[in-house]
Order: structure tokens, then sequence, then C-alpha cells
């Protein structure tokens, strides 16, 4: 255990797009720390600028790729008795962000460790989706190959709690149809987008509504928002299995209660459908050779 003129760690959140929202706590501590760790350098002396402050003390980098080299560095800093401030992007530290690897270490070591509260685009998000915020849960981001994340929705199907989940503008409408396929389409649901800033913009509807609105892309940050479970849903079990097609088969065949054998017969059918259709029309257009 740490004792007396040990350091302290400040996780400190910062606003998630306009920086009205900083408190005065969060000038005081940024201007009067003796080390910065900041996900993004340049996003934070951008936010100082903003803020009127000057950070005086180090100000070095400490996002994901360098998080574990750098904790040495920094506890070093907390066993000399100086004030370590710690900020990302935007919303507070560890949530989905560089931080908990060294909360984690000053905790174990005995260091003080206090917060500076902030914004969050999860409490922001759960507040404007219109949807039950009794019980929530925040997922994070999903995995990005398709037979990983309905593996992990498979569970998340019959979860009665609101649950948020972060993605990338570029995978939003490929995600949003994958929480379509194993929730059901008729699921409600919100899309938050670029929250607190200039074109901050809601979406609420169900998972195909939103998913076909979304099918184009979209910009910015988001944050979605799915209605838990009613009850009776029925559980969706996945196979350990990457394969995508057969992860969606057997996500279908899970949601209506049919046996997988069956699904998948019925898309044989159609696709050989779809190609005799396809050639008939051949023949139509393209009556063979003219004497």
């Amino acid at each position: 255990m740490v004792t007396g003129n040990s350091g302290t760690l400040v996780v400190a959140g910062t606003p998630i797009g306009d920086p009205n929202d900083a408190s005065s706590r969060l000038r005081i501590e940024l201007a009067g720390a003796d080390v910065v760790a900041a996900e993004d350098t340049r996003r934070t002396r951008r936010l100082a600028d903003d803020l009127g402050i000057t950070i005086t003390g180090r100000l070095l980098s400490y996002y994901d790729s360098v998080e574990v080299r750098r904790l040495p560095e920094l506890l070093d800093a907390l066993r000399e008795g100086k004030r370590v401030v710690l900020v990302t992007d935007a919303g507070m530290p560890s949530v989905s962000d560089p931080g908990y690897r060294l909360v984690a270490a000053a905790v174990a070591e005995g260091f003080h460790v206090t917060a500076v509260p902030g914004p969050s685009a999860v409490l922001t998000a759960v507040a404007l989706s219109g949807l039950p915020v009794d019980r929530f849960a925040f997922e994070g981001f999903l995995p990005r190959k398709a037979g990983e994340r309905a593996r992990a929705l498979a569970p998340l199907r019959v979860d009665p709690r609101t649950l948020v989940f972060f993605e990338a503008p570029h995978r939003i409408a490929e995600m949003l149809e994958a929480l379509a396929r194993a929730f059901g389409g008729d699921r409600p649901a919100a899309v938050c987008r670029e929250l607190t800033k200039t074109y901050e913009e809601v979406r609420r509807g169900t998972l195909d509504e939103l998913a076909a609105w979304a099918a184009d892309g979209l910009r910015g940050e988001i944050t979605v928002v799915v209605q838990g479970a009613p009850a009776g849903t029925r559980a969706l079990v996945i196979d350990d299995d990457a394969d995508p097609r057969k992860a969606a088969l057997a996500a279908v065949a899970e949601a209506y209660g049919l046996p997988r054998k069956a699904v998948y017969d019925a898309v044989v059918a159609a696709k050989k459908a779809a190609r005799s259709e396809g050639s008939e029309q051949t023949a139509v257009n393209d009556p063979g050779p003219r004497p």
C-alpha cells in the first residue's frame, strides 16, 4: 500500500462533442496537472485551446498501441507524488477507450484514484432514444466478422434490458442488418449520431427500418440503442462456426422455430428458381441463330 506523499490519478471525462459541456473542474485539472496522458495529444491541445487554458505539465500520448509500454512511466510519476490526469478523445477513459490498465494498476498499488465526471455518449444516447431506461447494458463494439458477431448477439436476443452499442460509420449498415437478423426486424431501436455536435441526429424506428435508412452509410460517431427482448422471446443458438452463411441459416432457423435443413432447402430452391427464370428470359431475348 502506498502512503505519504504519493501521487493522484485523475480519470477525467471530456466533452463528446460540444466543448461548452466541459466542467470547470476539467479546466482546473488539465491546467494544473503534472502529467496529462491523452489518447490523442493533438485533440487534447485543441480542447485546451477551446477551453481557454494552457497545459503546463507534460503531455504524453496514451493510446491503445502504447498503453502497456507507457504504464511503468505513469506509475513512476505517481510514485514521485505527481498528479496524473488521464483523458481520451471523448467521454470517460476506459469505456471502450484506453485507461483500464492504468486505473487497475494504480488501484493495485494503493494510489489515490479520483474522477472528473463528464459527458457520456452511452447515457446521452439512452436518454434520447425514447426506449426504457430503468435497466440497460453497454455492449461496446461488436466483433467485425459476421460469424463472431452472430455468436455475440445470440445470447443478447433474450436479454430484457435495453442494449447500447458503439459502431463505426462504415460498418453501421451491416451491423444493423445483423441486429435485425438476431433480434427480429421489428425490434424498436434508435441510432444516435454526432451527439451534441452541429449535425446531431437521432433516428428512431424498427431495426429493419433503420437498416434500410443506413444502407448507403452514415458519417460521424454512432451509438445504437436497442430495446430489450419482450417476454417469451426464444433463445438463439449459433454453432461455433465462423462461416457467416451458416451463422445466418442458424439465426433464421432458431428465430422462426424451423429445422436448419428446411431453411437450407428453401434457400437452395429459391436459387434454382431464380436461375431457371433467368434462363427462360435469356431464351426469350435470344431465340438462337437466324436462318
